[in-house]
């Protein structure tokens, strides 16, 4: 394993843990048996560290990423809609520990919306791929065609993004992601397709 996956996986364990806001590049570099300048040969810093993390590192990521790339007009869409929505639970419930710190300092949520612009990522990235998705699926006629696809698309997150956000509050097995996700999916088609 080479430099930069060590100190990836060390950054995700400690952010994990502490939030981003919490933690330092010197601890990051610290848990991966690094010296700080090594960390930056690698990264530009944290904002940096925690779009890796979050691309190369997150399960709940590459679900969603795999959900947003299902082909509009193949499987169901109750199907494809849940499998979305289950990503989403998943990605938004790993991602609340290492980015909920990030709203108490100013400067650092500054440092990661920069870091974000300049990777051309964001969280309205999958807003505007559920979107267009479901554009797609419109213009197959599977869905109606007044149907306003990014307020769908909102709802459909919206509700993911709640979920995930109380299962951190709930004790843990009180909770059915999958019953969640369908049920997300099922109610949102009641009103979209023909």
């Amino acid at each position: 394993m080479g430099t930069r996956d060590v100190i990836l996986d060390a950054a995700t364990a400690v952010m994990a843990e502490r939030g981003l806001a919490n933690v330092t590049t010197r601890q990051i570099a610290q848990a991966a048996g690094f010296t700080e300048a090594t960390l930056y040969k690698h990264f530009a810093g944290k904002a940096d560290l925690l779009v890796a993390v979050m691309r190369e590192r997150s399960p709940g990521f590459t679900r969603l990423a795999q959900a947003l790339n299902g082909g509009a007009g193949t499987g169901t869409l109750l199907g494809n809609l849940t499998a979305l929505a289950q990503a989403a639970i998943a990605f938004y419930g790993e991602g609340f520990p290492m980015l909920a710190s990030v709203f108490a300092d100013p400067a650092t949520l500054a440092a990661h919306r920069e870091e974000l612009r300049v990777h051309g990522a964001g969280p309205h990235k999958v807003n505007e791929a559920v979107a267009a998705y479901l554009s797609a699926e419109r213009d197959l006629g599977r869905l109606r065609p007044e149907t306003d696809v990014t307020a769908a698309a909102g709802l459909l997150l919206g509700a993911c993004f709640q979920y995930a956000f109380l299962g951190h509050m709930t004790p843990p097995g009180d909770r059915d992601d999958e019953k969640a996700a369908a049920s997300f999916a099922h109610t949102l088609l009641e009103r979209l397709t023909v």
